[in-house]
């Protein structure tokens, strides 16, 4: 397979979990909607169309128009990254988490949104895209990651898995370079990193379809990569996300496996369901040594919203979809589900050997977060997102939708209590993943807010929504307007200022 390029083998490889989504058409200018094939002709994407529809140029604005008051304790950057294809030199082929990567940001401070900015990630097919040069070498994989934006120790780094770099971005969501972690990193990173707070590392676990092994990398408190613990896992399997707690790191051995028939044969997802590899959770220490395998029914896992170590028992929460999961597709252009996602538990008993599955929440939902300063630790409230076009799209087959409606919100759990609060927008007015930003001199979990980018189906462009956590179904704090629309896309990060 070494002959192979990120376009051919992995253009899809880890791109396809979204809940883990140009020949002739210049800058500014996008190929019409993609039109698949499947048993019943031809047929519009729902991917490329609607809330997904990319966006066609950069855009800046200073001084943005505000519904409410910004709280003046908000001091920093909310970006957000997903895909969004520069011009498409195929749109019967094109996957939608195949797309260059955008991220989108409003600058907060003092009380006042100062701007919005949307800017692709310079890969350097990006930049030849946009007729711009491509500054240095080129690195290997290269991808304009699409996946998640984060903060790291005075970075801002948007990242993919499987393959490339992370993209380093400045203030203004300029790329500036691709980011090795000091000339430390080697070989694939992952979408989904976990920051324990507490003891200053930043985990990550990056698989590669040519492996016969999945790596937990541990970066120290120096920004160095301080330990890689290669871990032996046949079968090649997509592993989007994994769970951290305070004593281990959680593998998720999904039955999605690297096709490579599929690959020579130049699909762009060489991904799919695979009955005959078992689900398993596998719970090796964060300090390295063996993993002890769990065999579990098989789900697509999604996305963690935590993990924590309770007495013998390692307890995950996160979303999943029944199985079997589509990942390349069956013809709507993107991932295809046989459901929708819900919020489930993991109870892995260490002393007795078996894993325990409860169901949370049936409520379609998304994109789960938690106040980061608890990844890893016990946490009572966790945040996700319901957006009824993207529920509609994963269960789109052959151009005809799903009968049932769904509905557009915000969620906040309590899992203490095991209740749930709604925060509920109008029809078309689609909710991204929200993300909790704390209060200044914050002493609970929960004081702070909830930040999501909302789609304004009035005006066809999209606000930032701006909701107290304590008050989470009342009305919003403040809705900032946007110049513009922020397309349905993956995940992001409250960046504060030091």
């Amino acid at each position: 397979m070494a002959g192979h390029t990120r376009r051919r083998v992995l253009q899809g490889t880890a791109l396809a979990a979204a809940g883990s989504v140009v020949g002739g058409f210049g800058p500014g200018r996008l190929a019409p909607a993609a039109r698949a094939e499947g048993s019943g002709g031809a047929q519009s994407s729902p991917f490329l169309e609607g809330a997904f529809a990319p966006v066609t140029e950069e855009l800046t604005e200073f001084g943005l128009p505000v519904t409410g008051r910004v709280p003046r304790d908000l001091d920093g950057r909310y970006l957000r990254t997903g895909p969004n294809a520069l011009g498409l030199e195929d749109p019967r082929a094109h996957h939608w988490m195949l797309g260059d990567g955008m991220v989108h940001g409003v600058r907060l401070r003092g009380g006042r949104a100062e701007w919005y900015r949307n800017r692709w990630v310079r890969s350097s097919q990006v930049a030849e895209k946009l007729g711009e040069p491509y500054p240095g070498e080129v690195p290997p994989d290269d991808f304009a990651c699409n996946t998640h934006v984060i903060p790291y120790k005075g970075r801002i780094l948007a990242l993919q898995e499987s393959g490339p770099l992370p993209y380093e971005l400045d203030g203004d969501l300029g790329t500036m370079r691709p980011y090795d972690f000091r000339s430390t990193l080697e070989g694939a990173f992952t979408a989904h990193t976990k920051y324990d707070a507490t003891a200053d590392e930043l985990h990550a676990v990056a698989y590669y379809p040519t492996w016969d092994h999945v790596r937990h990398i541990m970066i120290d408190g120096s920004g160095r990569v301080a330990r890689t613990h290669r871990i032996p896992l046949a079968g090649a399997p997509m592993m989007h996300d994994f769970a951290l707690t305070g004593k281990y790191v959680v593998l998720v051995d999904v039955p999605v496996t690297f096709d490579a028939a599929a690959a020579e044969a130049g699909a762009p997802v060489p991904y799919a369901w695979n009955e005959r590899h078992p689900m398993r959770l596998g719970v090796v220490p964060r300090s390295g040594g063996a993993v002890r395998w769990f065999d579990i029914d098989p789900v697509f896992y999604s996305h963690t919203l935590n993990a924590y170590d309770e007495g013998d028992t390692v307890v995950v929460e996160y979303t999943s979809m029944p199985a079997p999961f589509y990942v390349a597709g069956r013809g709507n252009g993107g991932p295809s589900t046989t459901g929708t996602p819900t919020l489930d538990r993991w109870v892995v008993d260490l002393r007795a050997g078996r894993v325990r599955t409860t169901r949370l929440d049936d409520l379609p939902q998304e994109f789960p977060r938690v106040n980061e300063a608890l990844v890893s630790r016990r946490h009572r409230y966790g945040y996700a997102a319901s957006a009824a076009e993207m529920w509609r799209a994963y269960e789109t087959v052959d151009g005809v939708p799903p009968d049932h409606r769904f509905s557009n919100c915000l969620v906040k759990h309590d899992m203490l209590r095991g209740t749930r609060q709604v925060h509920r927008f109008p029809r078309g007015a689609a909710a991204s993943e929200p993300v909790f930003a704390p209060r200044r001199g914050a002493r609970d979990e929960d004081d702070g807010y909830v930040l999501a980018y909302v789609h304004d189906p009035d005006r066809g462009a999209s606000d930032l929504v701006i909701l107290s956590a304590q008050d989470f179904t009342g009305r919003p704090l403040a809705r900032v307007r946007l110049p513009g629309r922020v397309p349905l896309g993956f995940h992001g990060s409250w960046v504060a200022d030091a």
